[in-house]
């Protein structure tokens, strides 16, 4: 389908220029580092000298084990911690460079931690969604207008926005408590193991609706999770970090490419990754990395075809 008004050859000239325009970076990295305790016994070093660049509207998967720096480095991108030395950039501006700023860094870079529903206190599902956009000083037609949408990405039926917090079950109040952070519409949002503790339903629903906001507003999202089975399904790239260091930040499937390096430093990588990593030592070489069912089942369907038109 042509752009209105334009040529075959100007929409083909549109699309080349489009593809070649760099990507435009919302979050990066400097040498960042951060010293825990230091000067005392316990100094430890949790982030070591990392440089990265996240672009915009990106889905990034975050990943490492206890202790690998991960948690430490989110806290980083909305000015919860300030590095020891290096320097944390948004929209290509150092967010430390004027420490006055910092509130409005955590508006455009909104933080879920673990567990989020224990932060839950308002009165009602309306207000404690509505919480983080009233303290932007928004207007009530505003505040609400981000409430419904948000709700509804979240998957929470408008009939429930009136009812206390603290009636729902446990995966419900944990997605009440994302809401409160979408609702500020920030630029970035970052959800640490947004599924932890749900069982294998509720954290497929979870996903779906991060998902799902993520299509409707186009900003860029970060998960931080130990399971490498979630985190296939949905990034664009995904940053492992081990020992304070960034192991690798690539595509999806070159990440997977390095699965074996990756288990050698203590993650798992999903069970399908196993079983194709298997066949391929046995001679079955698919020719591609194997991340999610969805993909094996391609590959077979394809492979079967290949052999029935021999």
């Amino acid at each position: 389908m042509l752009w209105h008004g334009c040529s075959a050859a100007e929409v083909c000239t549109a699309i080349i220029i489009q593809r070649e325009m760099p990507q435009l970076a919302i979050l990066e990295t400097q040498e960042l580092t951060y010293t825990y305790s230091i000067g005392t016994p316990f100094e430890k070093t949790a982030v070591d000298h990392v440089s990265l660049t996240i672009n915009e509207g990106e889905m990034i998967g975050v990943m490492g084990h206890t202790g690998s720096g991960k948690s430490t480095l989110i806290q980083h991108f909305n000015g919860l911690l300030a590095p020891t030395s290096g320097k944390m950039l948004l929209d290509g501006k150092d967010i430390w460079a004027d420490k006055k700023n910092i509130r409005d860094v955590r508006f455009r870079v909104g933080l879920v931690f673990q567990y989020p529903e224990y932060q839950i206190f308002e009165e009602t599902v309306y207000k404690d969604i509505a919480f983080g956009p009233k303290n932007m000083g928004l207007s009530e037609a505003e505040i609400k207008r981000r409430v419904l949408e948000t709700a509804n990405d979240i998957g929470l039926p408008e009939e429930l926005l009136e009812r206390s917090p603290f009636e729902l079950s446990g995966g419900q109040k944990r997605r009440v408590a994302i809401a409160g952070v979408m609702a500020m519409e920030p630029r970035v949002l970052i959800l640490d193991e947004p599924a932890a503790g749900l069982d294998p339903a509720g954290r497929e629903l979870i996903f779906s609706h991060i998902r799902a906001y993520h299509r409707r507003t186009g900003n860029t999202t970060l998960i931080v999770s130990h399971s490498m089975e979630d985190i296939a399904s949905f990034s664009d790239r995904i940053l492992v970090m081990n020992e304070g260091k960034v192991f690798c930040f690539d595509e999806t499937e070159k990440v997977f490419a390095r699965a074996e390096e990756i288990t050698q430093i203590g993650l798992d990588v999903p069970q399908i990754t196993k079983v194709f990593m298997e066949l391929k030592r046995r001679g079955f070489d698919f020719g591609r990395e194997v991340f999610t069912v969805e993909r094996a089942r391609e590959l077979l369907l394809s492979r079967l075809s290949e052999r029935k038109g021999l």
